[in-house]
């Protein structure tokens, strides 16, 4: 007869197994990707700057003192990479970005609607990852 120590000490290994392998990336839903977290910089550190990341990431920029909503973005290449606007939808606040969507390099020029701010420019990188 076995002992229900030992039984209880096999269930216990079972289970804590499983549950790893049910964090694994995929495991709940094959085929999925993991998340890639932001890239946070401040408005003010990106002029003249290169930013790199990888397809499927997004830049946040942060505004500062200015309006989330004030500012308004164009990408040279809009297959790298496109222009998220900054928005307030009630219930959370979203800064504004850039999302890369393929692998390249582009530029983006940034442009503040309340006026006497010149234009903000970087180049975004993208790579595979």
């Amino acid at each position: 007869m076995r002992s229900p120590k030992l039984v209880l000490a096999v269930l216990s290994t079972a289970a804590f197994a499983l549950s790893l392998s049910a964090c694994a990336p995929g495991a709940a839903n094959p085929g999925s990707t993991s998340v890639i977290a932001p890239v946070t910089e401040s408005a003010n550190d990106l002029q003249g700057a290169t930013v790199e990341l990888v397809v499927g990431q997004v830049l946040n920029i942060d505004t500062g003192d200015l309006a989330i909503d004030s500012y308004e973005g164009e990408v040279a290449d809009p297959a790298v990479a496109e222009f998220v606007q900054g928005r307030d939808d009630g219930s959370a606040t979203f800064n504004p970005g850039v999302r890369a969507l393929a692998e390249g390099t582009t530029t983006v020029t940034m442009t503040n609607q309340d006026g006497g701010i010149q234009p903000l420019e970087f180049t975004v990188e993208v790579s595979a990852g």
